[in-house]
């Protein structure tokens, strides 16, 4: 950062300042002072130039107003920036709450206790609550609408200073004698603070402030110090929280008045004064540090006596009270920040992120593409390349960067790499890395080996990661060149050669030693002299070897790498080969170093702004007289020196050319000579072709999420808008000669589109030749062999990108095809495609097509594909519109396009892969068998389950591998216990016999595990009628073989026997039906039974003994029993308890429950059937020849009964005819 006085103050009467508060927020600044004195001040900037923004801007009091209400002198001013309050106090105990109204300050609430004076007050961080305390011990915590919250009286104790958690949880109480006490928001007493800083010290001490920043901006990185307390006697500490034990300790060296956080944590600044020995004086002065200690910058300020400082609220202007005076100071901060291809990359924090929000805002097109990144240290650019430099995570070590959706696994291939270097690192020297911010000593530095601490990410100008490093030492200094990557710590550097020409290969990935080896990584400390000669290596164990004078800045061009050091000694280097050439000593300490594009020449501001310039390259050498004009010519830089610089851009194509920034004026300079300064506080972003590209980082840092285009700003300089004036006013030639003696290649670029206006070739071609503009000077060779003028301003208007005027310069002359080919290299279809219609006489079919085909493209690139296909019909594309119907799913379209093709059209392979993504078999066999592929329709049909297709295409093209296939898919889904899919499998190749064997099995199983009957009679159901289907296969087949020579009969014999070759199972064939018959029965006298049709239900029962192989005999016999003793035959009751009792399946006390139960009932009744059952008579008559009706269960003895086509089972007429489906398989009747 850099920072200097801008502006003054004085109050009147010359009476002197006691405190200072700047209004985060609203920007209002309050001042108290002795005999009463409180002003309210507010600095704004007035300006109409665009331009003008920021700290350049012209900044007046637009609020100057005193506020009466204290007679002693005004001690504490404090601001509620939420509410708009300003609580004010003085040496008498006097509190006044003033609030803001219409524009001026007013008394809202005043209080005084009358027994002690008020030391210290302090508002939350939500500006809900206020504490104050009082020398005597008094404390209160107070509302924001002056009601009383709680006091306390601290026996014994003097009051000076108080501060708020950011969370509000936490009171901290400075006491007079230089104790901090930790109390709870309630009042409660916690615990002492350790005082880390003030080891040894001797003497009384006071504090001088404590400032607890709340984080309202975000933190810098993670678990950041936040809490500051500064002693009088120049000793501080800076704290994660109120009890840290591990502190950064702060060594001013000066009697501190006060001190305070900027508004983002990032800076703290400590005011007060400081013995110049020398003079013998005292001298104000302001350091500012960083969180962690490093001390950033010092400020020295006029005056006797600085008793206050605040900060403004962006944080790029500071207030400081000396004497009778407020003195203002601008801060150019250190924003990480750089500019690649017109890309603006820079970093904020945000409260609700830990990591930083890297943002790269593409100037050109306005787009700004976001990445998050944890502990960044620093972004440097260069071309088209950034690299940030990170702390590595040590959660995730392979990856510092997280995503937003962010830098993602781009950099994953980064883990195998630093595997691999650990391994090779844990075989070589033990490597050690700095510890976090200041430069400690190798003693307490030394983690284990190989752990890389910082990484260094390479990305293009949108953000995403291209390559990146793991290296120990810490980036404190980061440059780039096109080639190199350059990172030094404060004892070492290292050089990284980057590629990103093209991907890297797995192979070189994995060949990470191989990589490191060929020397495109090295490291070298700074007191070695490395010859260049030799390779270099990359050992980062002697970069931790202490040197007394460390580094303090680095930069680098192609071939120079400059290293200067915090004596003033600078050294050369020699690249790509590190080689050191050359020490130059220097008076100062150096804290920006900059190249020209040349190398000859070395800018360098020093640690107090001050700009001076070193000749590397000797000019004067030979006696050469030339030699000595050109040192004229380019300034003597011994001479030159500029003070107040914070920041400098050598231009990138003339080596004496360069831009500065001085307080808030920029200063072009050629040859030593400035031009008049532009009044801007932008950094300069690039400096090329005489422009220079400036950015106003600080507007853009208020709202960083919202960059505008309006902060990116071009200056012309002196030459280029002199040539400019000339052209204009008065004339080519005398701009010609002027150019002449200044040339450059945008000036003669300027000349040469000047005299194009004109159409003075010849001036024009030599303005081409001397800017090297090859395509020029072919345009105006082209422009000379045209006859007509017309025609040469037409072209020269095109040059200049006026293309509607081309246009219509061509229509006129009646040159609708030169119009049209403009047209075409613009790729602007629309406007050919009108072209091509408006125009008189046909126009070309060929060119038509190729305009509807463009402009289908143009809608189809945007995912319009309604309006594509449109143009797409016209423009017969037969393979876009494909597409376009995929995109629309307009399969109908797709099937149509398919139809209409001819066979073998190499589209329909593409088409019939489309069908099959979406489960459209039948056109997607259509379009492989038209384009004649049946292998791909049969893979199409299984990969879609549609087997029965894939085996009819298998067998009519003659492929054998589908039987294969199928049986192995089968027996993988049974693996799986996937039966029922199985099933399914075969049903759909009609496979039936095979469906029908899974099918009884599963039937078997559930009859097996006594599940509901009707489940297992369907399952049953299901298993016969695929067998069913199996007989209708067979017969069809043998129908289509004999092709209708032989009778019905006789294929249907054909049919039976050759499925009773092929039927290994003839159970299943044979006897389909009759597990579904069983059950069927079962379920049916249990239906009569409880519907008291006993006699029917015992007639049905008596049919089940003829499947004891299917229903357990337990079970039959049970039921049989049940009905005829509820149908009063004992008789047949009889037999069935004599069966029961003899079934081998049950146990003695089962058998013996029978026989009890049986000896209960022939007690009582005789086993004797009252009349003889219907179903023995008939079945001793004719064994087996009568069909059972399936309705009733009773016997048919009719001749007429009715027949089921599918089961062929039997019913009587009567009884069937109020059904609509057979009782057995569930078929609808006839």
């Amino acid at each position: 950062m850099f920072i200097y006085l801008s502006k003054k103050i004085a109050i009147p009467n010359s009476i002197r300042l006691k405190c200072v508060s700047w209004n985060k927020d609203q920007g209002f600044i309050a001042c108290g002072g002795e005999e009463g004195l409180l002003k309210v001040l507010k600095l704004e900037t007035q300006t109409d130039d665009s331009k003008l923004k920021g700290l350049a801007a012209p900044s007046n009091l637009s609020m100057n107003q005193t506020l009466e209400g204290h007679s002693g002198a005004v001690q504490v001013v404090t601001w509620n920036e939420q509410y708009q309050k300003l609580t004010t106090s003085d040496q008498n105990g006097l509190i006044i709450v003033w609030m803001l109204y219409k524009g001026s300050w007013y008394e809202e609430m005043i209080n005084n206790r009358n027994k002690s004076v008020v030391r210290s007050m302090s508002w939350n961080a939500d500006g809900q609550k206020i504490c104050i305390v009082y020398e005597d011990g008094a404390v209160i915590v107070g509302s924001v609408d002056g009601n009383r919250i709680w006091g306390k009286e601290l026996k014994g104790i003097q009051l000076a200073h108080v501060a708020w958690s950011p969370d509000s949880r936490i009171l901290l109480f400075g006491m007079a004698n230089g104790e901090i006490h930790i109390y709870d928001n309630q009042g409660n007493f916690i615990g002492k603070m350790t005082i880390g800083c003030l080891l040894n010290v001797t003497g009384a001490i006071s504090i001088a402030g404590i400032h607890w920043y709340p984080g309202s901006e975000g933190y810098i990185e993670p678990d950041c110090p936040c809490l500051a307390v500064c002693f009088d006697n120049g000793r501080g500490q800076i704290m994660r929280y109120e009890n840290d034990e591990n502190p950064v300790l702060l060594e001013t060296q000066m009697n501190v008045a006060s001190i305070q956080w900027n508004h983002c944590g990032s800076v703290l600044a400590v005011a007060g004064c400081q013995k110049n020995l020398s003079l013998d004086k005292e001298v104000n002065t302001v350091q500012f540090y960083t969180p962690f200690g490093e001390h950033l910058r010092t400020l020295k300020v006029p005056g006797k006596q600085m008793t206050a400082i605040s900060w403004e609220g962006g944080g790029l202007r500071i207030g400081l009270a000396v004497d009778s005076f407020i003195y203002f100071a601008n801060i150019r901060p250190d924003y990480k920040w750089g500019f690649c291809s017109n890309t603006v990359v820079y970093a904020y924090t945000r409260p609700d992120r830990l990591e930083y929000s890297v943002v790269f805002w593409d100037t050109k097109n306005n787009e700004k593409f976001v990445k998050y990144v944890k502990s960044l240290i620093s972004i440097t650019t260069c071309g088209d390349f950034c690299i940030l430099a990170t702390k590595a995570d040590d959660s995730q070590p392979q990856n510092s960067l997280v995503s937003a959706p962010g830098f993602e696994p781009d950099i994953e291939w980064e883990r195998e790499k630093l595997k691999g270097y650990r391994n090779a690192m844990k075989k070589g020297p033990v490597s050690s890395s700095v510890g976090q911010g200041t430069s400690k000593g190798k003693e307490d530095a030394e983690p284990e080996s190989g752990n890389a601490t910082y990484v260094l990410v390479l990305c293009n100008s949108i953000g995403t990661p291209l390559d990146s490093k793991y290296i120990d030492i810490d980036p404190l200094f980061v440059t780039m060149t096109k080639t190199h990557v350059i990172s030094a710590s404060k004892e070492a550097f290292y050089t990284w050669q980057y590629r990103v020409a093209k991907k890297l290969t797995a192979l070189e990935i994995n060949q990470v030693s191989k990589t490191r080896k060929e020397g495109r990584e090295r490291v070298y400390h700074i007191d070695d002299t490395p010859t260049g000669t030799t390779d270099g290596t990359l050992d980062f164990a002697k970069a931790f070897a202490a040197t007394r004078d460390p580094i303090c800045c680095i930069t680098a061009t192609d071939k120079t790498l400059i290293v200067g050091r915090e004596s003033g000694i600078i050294q050369r280097y020699s690249l790509p080969s590190v080689g050191l050439l050359q020490k130059y000593t220097l008076n100062c300490r150096t804290y920006q170093l900059s190249l020209n594009c040349n190398s000859s020449r070395l800018a360098i501001i020093d640690i107090a702004g001050v700009l001076t310039f070193l000749d590397l390259e000797s000019r004067a050498a030979s006696g050469d007289g030339l030699v000595g004009e050109q040192v004229a010519a380019s300034g003597d830089p011994s001479k030159f020196e500029r003070k107040d610089v914070w920041d400098m851009k050598w231009a990138n194509d003339n080596p004496n050319l360069f831009a500065m920034m001085e307080k808030t004026r920029m200063y072009v300079f050629r040859n030593l000579d400035p031009e008049e300064p532009i009044q801007t506080s932008g950094y300069i972003c690039n400096f090329e072709d005489l422009e220079i590209k400036s950015v106003l980082l600080d507007e853009i840092m208020k709202d960083p999420e919202r960059p505008n285009k309006d902060y990116l700003i071009n200056f012309e300089i002196r030459s280029l808008r002199d040539s400019r004036a000339l052209i204009e006013k008065v004339g080519i030639e005398d701009a010609s000669q002027f150019i002449e003696d200044n040339p450059h290649p945008r000036l003669w670029r300027l000349l040469a589109e000047a005299a194009l206006q004109k159409l003075d070739l010849k001036t024009a071609e030599q303005a081409f030749v001397r800017c090297k503009d090859y395509q020029g000077i072919e345009f105006v060779k082209r422009l000379g062999n045209l006859q007509s003028e017309s025609m040469k301003q037409a072209e020269v208007v095109a040059y200049f990108g006026r293309f509607e005027e081309a246009e219509r310069m061509y229509l006129d002359m009646d040159r609708r095809d030169l119009a049209i080919s403009l047209r075409i290299k613009l790729g602007d279809w629309f406007r050919v495609l009108q072209l091509l219609k408006t125009g008189s006489g046909d126009a070309d079919d060929a060119l038509l097509e190729q305009a509807y085909n463009a402009i289908g493209d143009y809608f189809a690139d945007r995912q319009k594909w309604v309006n594509a296909v449109q143009y797409y019909l016209q423009g017969r594309n037969q393979e876009r519109l494909a597409e376009c119907y995929y995109m629309l799913e307009d399969y109908d379209g797709l099937e149509r396009l398919a139809n209409s093709l001819p066979e073998n059209h190499k589209l329909l392979p593409d088409i019939g892969q489309m069908f099959v993504t979406v489960g459209m078999c039948e056109q997607a066999v259509i379009a492989y068998l038209k384009c004649n592929q049946p292998k791909a329709a049969v893979e199409a049909c299984v990969h879609l389950n549609q087997w029965n297709k894939a085996v009819e295409l298998a067998k009519d093209h003659n492929m054998k591998e589908i039987g294969p296939l199928l049986a192995k898919y089968a027996s993988h889904l049974l693996e799986k216990n996937k039966t029922l899919e199985a099933v399914e499998l075969y049903r759909k190749a009609h496979h039936f016999l095979e469906a029908a064997k899974l099918m009884f099995k599963i039937a078997d199983d559930e009859a097996k595990k006594r599940t509901r009957p009707l489940r297992v009679k369907k399952l049953y159901v299901l298993a016969a009628l695929l067998v069913e289907n199996n007989h209708d296969q067979m017969k069809s087949s043998q129908q289509s073989k004999s092709k209708g020579k032989k009778s019905e009969a006789t294929t249907a014999l054909a049919g039976l026997l050759e499925e009773d070759a092929t039927s290994t199972d003839n159970r299943i064939v044979d006897n389909a039906w009759r597990g579904a018959e069983a059950y069927h029965f079962f379920l049916l006298a249990q239906r009569q039974l409880y519907d008291g049709n006993v006699d029917a239900a015992m007639k049905t029962a008596l049919h089940l003994r003829d499947y004891e192989d299917i229903i357990p005999a337990v079970e039959i016999y049970s039921l049989l029993a049940i009905c005829s003793s509820a149908n009063r035959a004992f008789g047949t009751c009889s037999r069935a308890f004599i069966k029961l009792e003899s079934l081998e399946s049950l146990s003695p006390e089962q058998r013996q429950s029978y026989e009890d139960l049986a000896l209960e009932i022939f007690t009582k009744f005789p086993p004797k059937d009252n009349r003889k059952s219907e179903l023995d008579s008939i079945s001793e008559g004719v064994e087996g020849k009568l069909p059972t009706c399936i309705v009733t269960g009773r016997i048919i003895s009719e001749y007429q009964f009715w027949m089921c086509s599918v089961c062929k089972h039997c019913a009587m007429e009567q009884e069937i005819s109020s059904h609509s489906y057979c009782p057995l398989c569930h078929s609808a009747l006839a």
